[in-house]
């Protein structure tokens, strides 16, 4: 696999000889750059693919590169200065304002700068995609006839009865709308369900990007706090009574970021708490595919034991493949499928069929169950690792549930100051993510989580604990050393 910092310190090599060539002249070949450069064909290919980006270089299939004509000067920017006026009156008469605060999501979703050790992701680190696997079923989908004509705006009947199947119960095709992920799928059901100004319920603390779709949404996010069994429906109840919702949101298994399980007694809670008030419970089951070795049975989706279309489900395969692979389910009964479907529609006509028809070949493949157990297994022992590490080197962190599926741990600083502490981190190498934006009211005291998928293995969660007791004074200590991890 490439290295970024490779890849860019090709490319500046590159850009500073190019005086050398005349406009239109061609570079060295690929193979005579991996010579001289002792690297490999991708960094080549990825260095030339920056520079072409950037205006400086030509590439032609089959032929090479050639030095580019310069570009034609840009005119200078225009006055968009109005712009501040215009939208801070539009939003003047909102009950919510519509104004998006990304940065929740944009933490995560960046990628650090080299050397840095990500705790702050929630994606699977390379080594853990089933990278072959996607790229063979990408392969065959691309061969199938009829893969490159226009879907179905529902999704490819064969993928939307695959989700049918994994959700459970009596959960048909017909119950399905296939969607570019779980992002899109939750904005399309805050979207569906709930007008602008209203108040929609949400577990605290909670995923950012949740609270950045109501947000944008026009809607007020509500707290209901959850425990070590999940959202407290007699809090629930009085949420519900108080402010008139009619759409509560939640992550009944391995919820993000506590980890939290919805207990037996609760799961019936909650349907019953949600029926009586008349309102929808949006079930994002975002973790199925990231239970642990060490999990046990999983409790069945809410929507496999609701009878009345009181769920509408969320379904994604991305956190178990890769960022790339968007796809995901909307799953509903009654009028509200039909309302889902239409914004769907108008948003974004439908998902590609390549990407659908990849999915597909995807989890029908023999390699999808071998890889699902390999995730298993390396999240039970990457949590291990980075849970035993910081207990013995930093027992000022608190940790206060080990969870036995996700990609995080929840933990409480005894600093009292989670944006200090993530800073700190920073400093030393090491990117968490500060918990003040998992909260949509005052937070109850400062937390930080710090995700294991997104490294390289339980070498890289040891160098980060080490950097981490280091950042906070505590000195060297061999416990937390990478060979020990």
């Amino acid at each position: 696999m490439y290295e970024r910092s490779s890849v860019a310190e090709l490319a500046d090599s590159l850009r500073s000889e190019l005086d050398r060539y005349s406009i239109g002249g061609k570079l060295p070949s690929s193979r005579a750059l991996v010579e001289r450069y002792r690297v490999s064909p991708v960094t080549v290919s990825r260095a030339l693919a920056l520079l072409a980006a950037e205006g400086l270089v030509v590439t032609r299939p089959g032929a090479g590169a050639y030095r580019a004509r310069p570009r034609t000067p840009e005119p200078a920017p225009g006055d968009t200065s109005w712009q501040e006026v215009a939208l801070s009156a539009e939003g003047a008469g909102d009950v919510v304002p519509r104004s998006v605060d990304a940065s929740g999501v944009l933490h995560s979703l960046a990628a650090p700068p080299a050397g840095v050790i990500e705790l702050s992701g929630g994606y699977l680190h390379p080594s853990l995609q089933p990278e072959r696997a996607m790229a063979a079923a990408l392969a065959r989908a691309g061969r199938r006839p009829g893969a490159w004509s226009r879907p179905p705006v529902e999704g490819l009947p064969e993928l939307r009865d695959w989700f049918a199947r994994e959700i459970g119960g009596s959960a048909t095709a017909a119950d399905v709308l296939v969607t570019a992920g779980g992002q899109s799928a939750l904005t399309t059901a805050l979207r569906a369900l709930a007008p602008p100004g209203a108040p929609v319920l949400v577990e605290s603390p909670t995923y950012p990007g949740l609270l950045s779709i109501a947000r944008a949404s026009g809607c007020r996010p509500v707290p209901v706090p959850v425990d070590a069994e999940g959202v407290r429906p007699e809090l629930l109840a009085a949420a519900f009574e108080a402010t008139g919702a009619r759409v509560f949101v939640c992550q009944p298994l391995f919820q993000n970021p506590t980890g939290a399980v919805l207990s037996a007694e609760r799961r019936t809670e909650v349907l019953r708490t949600a029926r009586a008030a008349g309102a929808f419970v949006v079930e994002d089951d975002y973790a199925r595919h990231l239970a642990h070795e060490d999990a046990g049975p999983l409790p069945l989706p809410l929507a496999a034991e609701d009878h009345d279309g009181v769920v509408v489900h969320v379904r994604s395969l991305t956190k178990a493949t890769s960022p790339s692979l968007r796809v995901g389910a909307l799953a509903a009964r009654g009028p509200v499928m039909d309302r889902l479907r239409a914004i769907q529609v108008v948003d974004s006509f439908f998902v590609p069929r390549p990407l659908q028809e990849a999915a597909l070949e995807l989890v029908g493949a023999p390699s999808w169950p071998r890889h699902l157990r390999t995730v298993a297994a390396e999240l039970r022992h990457r949590r291990d690792v980075l849970a035993g590490a910081l207990r013995r080197s930093l027992p000022g962190l608190h940790l206060p549930h080990l969870p036995a599926g996700g990609y995080q741990l929840w933990v409480r600083p005894d600093s009292g100051d989670d944006a200090a502490f993530a800073a700190a981190a920073l400093r030393a190498g090491v990117a968490v993510a500060p918990g003040r934006p998992y909260f949509c009211a005052e937070p109850p005291g400062p937390y930080v989580r710090l995700g294991f998928a997104g490294v390289s293995g339980a070498a890289e969660l040891g160098e980060a604990v080490h950097r981490l007791r280091t950042s906070l004074g505590g000195g060297a200590d061999p416990h937390a050393r990478p060979q020990d991890a």
